[in-house]
């Protein structure tokens, strides 16, 4: 294994076949180790919610031997400033680089889950809050989510796709945007677009006209705007909804009927289905294509545990 610095995108993996490799053989034995973090500890900063990331590093955490420690920010803790030079005379408490400093003097690693604003396009581009972070902390940063990606959830999905083609050729896998009642944020699928690219893979990303991602992530892949032609052949679909990019968290309306069913999957090569969670169920996706044997989802879950594992092995 080799040592990262910091776990935020892609490019922080030297090499992700082999890191894939290291996984699977973390997988078989996920307590080889048990006193590898011994006496160090991981500050675990939520700003925004979670399940499979927030327990998935806790359990991940125990099975090294690592001591964590969780904040949830705004909650247990104060709330935080983020812009350099501000007055500070309203409702924020402590300056983020503040803490980012107080927080490294307790902690070896420092993992941090925060979402998009959806209030200024470029700010939330630019990654400010994990970008502060990264900047002011004196110890490894580890992203959970941020407002551009989500790493641990992609290195997961390679993971799982990894565990499940086992053909000579290379499979045909479609990211599918999907229904929902409100604005989403981009990171999965921005995330998902930009590790998918450095695996042997055929890819297809479909959205009804206006939900484009940026595209820094889509650059190099397919589009296009007929889910059902998208489909034909597929070996994996994995689905997601997101919001406009270019008209930044608006949900331009949609005619068609973009739900995955059974009857959609005809069209596919008998495609396993991925979604990261949560999913509203009969909205993204129906309950028979959820609760089919080539739903991935729960395997998907799972898996959190060994990147997580693969990641604090390697930052530590």
């Amino acid at each position: 294994m080799a040592k990262i610095q910091k776990f935020t995108c892609v490019n922080d993996v030297p090499n992700l076949q082999q890191a894939l490799q290291e996984c699977l053989e973390i997988k078989e034995n996920t307590l080889a180790t048990p006193d590898f973090g011994k006496n160090k500890t991981v500050g675990l900063v939520f700003l925004n919610p979670s399940l499979r990331t927030r327990i998935s590093m806790q359990k991940a955490c125990q099975n090294l031997g690592l001591n964590f420690i969780i904040i949830n920010a705004g909650q247990d803790a104060w709330t935080w400033e983020l812009h350099d030079g501000a007055v500070m005379d309203g409702i924020t408490v402590e300056h983020i680089k503040d803490a980012a400093k107080v927080l490294s003097e307790y902690c070896d690693v420092i993992a941090l889950r925060c979402f998009p604003a959806f209030k200024d396009k470029e700010e939330d581009a630019q990654d400010k809050v994990l970008k502060q972070f990264i900047e002011h902390a004196s110890v490894p940063i580890i992203s959970l989510e941020s407002a551009t990606r989500h790493p641990l959830q992609s290195f997961t999905d390679m993971l799982t796709i990894k565990e499940n083609w086992k053909e000579e050729r290379k499979p045909k896998i479609v990211l599918t945007w999907a229904p929902h009642i409100k604005s989403i944020a981009h990171s999965v699928s921005n995330s998902f677009c930009e590790w998918v690219k450095e695996i042997d893979a055929d890819v297809v990303v479909t959205h009804p006209e206006g939900y484009n991602l940026p595209t820094e992530f889509t650059d190099g892949l397919e589009i296009v705007h007929d889910q059902q032609e998208a489909l034909k052949d597929a070996d994996f679909v994995y689905v997601k909804n997101w919001s406009s990019y270019s008209d930044y968290g608006a949900t331009p309306e949609v005619k068609e009927d973009w739900m995955l069913t059974l009857d959609k999957l005809k069209a596919t090569n008998n495609a396993k289905i991925m979604h990261c969670l949560p999913v509203r169920r009969n909205v993204e996706i129906s309950d028979e294509v959820l609760d089919s044997e080539n739903s991935l989802i729960y395997q998907q879950a799972g898996n959190r545990l060994i990147t997580a594992q693969w990641v604090l092995k390697n930052i530590l």
